[in-house]
């Protein structure tokens, strides 16, 4: 294996958006293929036609794009290896699966889905489990308890049949995963799966490691719910005499649910408010399921955050650029054991990208959302003001909460700042304020605090209770970034306008 290419797949069903524990996957054999100057493989793994949803497959394609995952092989990049997509190499899998029945690894089964579901009835009425395998399979129809010539003349009458895969008897499998060590199996224990269909088409068994040996797929990395079919890969690889090239195994532990109990689902999602796919996705014609990037996350955020669930850099490092990731991922860091989804965390991340962002990247991304509150205004100033106030919120849509006011006069004043500091002789002092405010000659953040200054000075009053008392003018409640850079940038005649509303607004109040 030393010598060999590193060659890595990802290879998903489309059967709907992807889950992100699926994007995880795909950005772990990303970054081992380019730790390892190797290559990352797009396979659409669609034998499972009753499954198919369309527009799954774009889906896939958009989220790894989104995210930057770039594809070395695939449908739409192509390569020396295709066709990339399952469902047009069909003709390709039928000969392995002829080969392993005629050197007795395989063998065909008659039995209709009503016959086996009876079976599967009786046990469950005896308090047994039945399996298709070395113990029931000369009771049943497959061309191991039928003649020769009963096989042929089921075949030639049209009869529909499966090719199941012959699992030998009480041998024990041995293979050393990357993550888990050595692993063991008992064959005793395993059934004869179904490795071929009566559509004409291989199940996933099979066809997986057809394309893998093809494809000179080096190392195999997928979730661990592959983890049971890991034997009967590895015996597949045997019976087709490609034990040499067989790859090496990962499998990759769950994403789990965020109270660390049970595998993260979109119910999860939904119950809690986040997302658990990378773009949204149409359920039915009124159902929506949310994405990473319509809820506003930075692409790198996101893979930011899947990177570090379930795979530790060994360092209290937490921000990672992608070259940052290849340059430090190891398998072997990989965590055995599940790793707990946090929603708060996710935002975090986000939060982290969007301070590092310029101002005038975010003043971009904040234009389409003051368009939709019908405001036109500077680029200089929203620059300005974005830079303000990035440092409280974690995503884009959360600016204008905390910047409107810049833009948009306050038409109604927090009850709560209003009755804790619009009293005494508050009222009277912010009457009086406009005047001195009105002789202001330069308009600029000290000057203004001057005047103020030099005003509460006079009255003898708190200074913060009147700062308080001028912000709930200025911005109609008790938050905002600092309150003379405020008043400078909406200017001098907006500043006027809105202490005289909130003199006129409150005057009952008080």
């Amino acid at each position: 294996m030393a010598d060999r290419k590193v060659r890595v797949r990802f290879a998903p069903s489309p059967t709907g958006p992807l889950h992100i524990g699926g994007v995880r996957t795909a950005l772990f054999n990303y970054l081992f293929a380019k730790k390892h100057g190797g290559d990352f493989i797009l396979r659409i793994e669609d034998t499972d036609q009753t499954r198919f949803v369309e527009g799954a497959e774009a889906y896939i394609n958009a989220s790894l794009d989104w995210l930057g995952i770039a594809v070395d092989e695939g449908v739409a990049q192509g390569g020396s290896y295709g066709p990339y997509k399952q469902s047009e190499r069909k003709d390709i899998y039928l000969q392995y699966a002829e080969r392993l029945i005629n050197e007795g690894w395989a063998y065909y089964a008659f039995d209709t889905p009503e016959e086996l579901s009876a079976k599967r009835e009786a046990a469950e009425a005896e308090k047994t489990k039945f399996s298709y395998d070395m113990n029931t399979r000369m009771g049943l129809r497959n061309s191991l308890s039928l003649s020769a010539e009963e096989v042929e003349k089921l075949k030639a009458d049209g009869v529909a049949y499966v090719v199941r895969f012959k699992m030998p008897e009480n041998e024990e499998v041995k293979a050393v995963d990357m993550i888990r060590g050595e692993v063991t199996f008992n064959t005793a224990i395993l059934d004869d799966k179904v490795i071929f269909k009566s559509d004409g088409l291989p199940t996933y068994h099979l066809a997986n490691v057809v394309d893998d040996y093809l494809m000179k797929i080096s190392h195999v990395i997928r979730g661990e719910e592959w983890l049971p079919s890991m034997p009967l890969h590895i015996m597949l690889y045997r019976a087709l005499g490609w034990e040499d090239e067989r790859p090496e195994f990962a499998h990759l532990p769950l994403i789990l649910k965020p109270t660390g109990k049970g595998k993260l689902s979109k119910r999860d999602g939904d119950k809690a408010g986040f997302p658990v796919f990378p773009l949204e996705w149409k359920l039915s014609d009124d159902e929506l399921a949310s994405g990473y990037r319509e809820c506003g996350y930075f692409p790198e955020a996101v893979v930011n955050l899947l990177a570090l669930l379930g795979w530790n850099p060994g360092t209290e490092q937490e921000i990672f650029s992608m070259e940052q990731l290849i340059e430090a991922f190891s398998i072997e860091r990989v965590n055995k054991s599940g790793a707990r989804f946090d929603p708060e965390k996710a935002k975090w991340f986000n939060h982290q990208y969007l301070i590092h962002r310029s101002d005038a990247d975010l003043a971009e991304r904040f234009l389409p959302i003051l368009k939709e509150k019908g405001v036109e205004a500077d680029m200089a100033l929203v620059q300005q003001v974005v830079g303000l106030v990035k440092e409280r919120v974690s995503f884009v849509a959360e600016l204008w909460e905390q910047l409107s006011f810049f833009f948009v006069a306050p038409t109604e004043y927090d009850p709560k700042v209003v009755k804790k500091r619009w009293k005494g002789d508050v009222p009277a002092f912010m009457a009086e304020l406009s005047a001195d405010l009105e002789a202001v000659a330069q308009w600029k953040a000290e000057d203004i605090k001057t005047a103020i200054s030099a005003k509460i000075e006079e009255k003898g009053l708190g200074f913060g209770l009147v700062m308080n008392a001028f912000r709930l003018a200025l911005v109609g409640g008790g938050f905002g970034p600092d309150l003379m850079t405020i008043a400078e940038l909406i200017g001098k005649e907006e500043t006027l306008a809105r202490v005289r509303n909130a003199v006129a607004f409150l005057s009952d109040k008080a």
